[in-house]
């Protein structure tokens, strides 16, 4: 695959949901491609859709018509096994919530998910450590999340979102429980590490500003994706 070539495709992707009597259409026919180390902004209103959006973007769940391309490959009809197979590999997620294991310092969230890759500890620990000093917080890492600032448990959650070097990182509303001023420090040292990685990140926030920092933005309208 070409630098220029998309990591992650959309292609005419609808996905709908019953309530009650009713159909409800969040995506319909809609299409998005995400470069290779590109940054981009997913804003839209409460509700349009963002979070299904990015569940169908990391396989998490299948598309009812249209297909998700990752590093090209054809998704939308593997197996779930398959899918879990190129998730684990392929994806990173960060949510607005933390969701580290309360029991496990920040190096051992971000070295667990090394080990079940198949990692050996030791080089789990480096790279971890690595990651925790990139993102400025190593001198935390022997700290449980219930010991850590909400900006330094967001950074760790980022570090274990990377650890296994994916291709293309998902975050929904990544600095949406943050105060303004540790977002920002929180983003910047995001940006850092998706600028220096070369990944790919879709990310979705209500921060404009954060959002103006980005690539470009995009938000849904009537299930399209088009640009905001």
């Amino acid at each position: 695959m070409m630098a220029s070539d998309p990591v992650l495709q959309l292609q005419r992707v609808e996905r709908r949901f019953r309530q009650g009597t009713k159909t409800l259409s969040i995506l319909d026919g809609a299409d998005f491609a995400l470069r290779r180390g590109e940054m981009v902004a997913l804003v839209a209103p409460s509700g349009a859709g963002k979070s299904t959006l990015l569940h169908l973007a990391g396989l998490l769940e299948r598309p009812d018509a249209g297909d998700v391309v990752l590093n090209g490959q054809s998704c939308g009809k593997l197996s779930d096994d398959a899918r879990t197979a190129i998730r684990r590999n392929d994806v990173g997620f960060v949510y607005q919530f933390h969701h580290l294991l309360p029991e496990f310092s920040a190096l051992e969230n971000i070295v667990l998910p090394q080990l079940v890759h198949g990692l050996a500890r030791q080089e789990a620990e480096h790279r971890a450590t690595q990651l925790l000093d990139y993102m400025k917080i190593a001198k935390r890492a022997g700290h449980r999340p219930a010991e850590l600032s909400g900006g330094e448990q967001q950074r760790v959650a980022i570090a274990r979102a990377v650890a296994n070097a994916p291709l293309v990182l998902l975050a929904d509303e990544p600095t949406g429980n943050l105060d303004p001023v540790t977002a920002g420090y929180v983003f910047e040292a995001l940006e850092a590490l998706v600028r220096h990685s070369g990944l790919s990140a879709l990310i979705a926030t209500h921060n404009h500003e954060l959002a103006g920092r980005m690539d470009r933005k995009v938000t849904l309208t009537d299930g399209k994706i088009i640009p905001a």
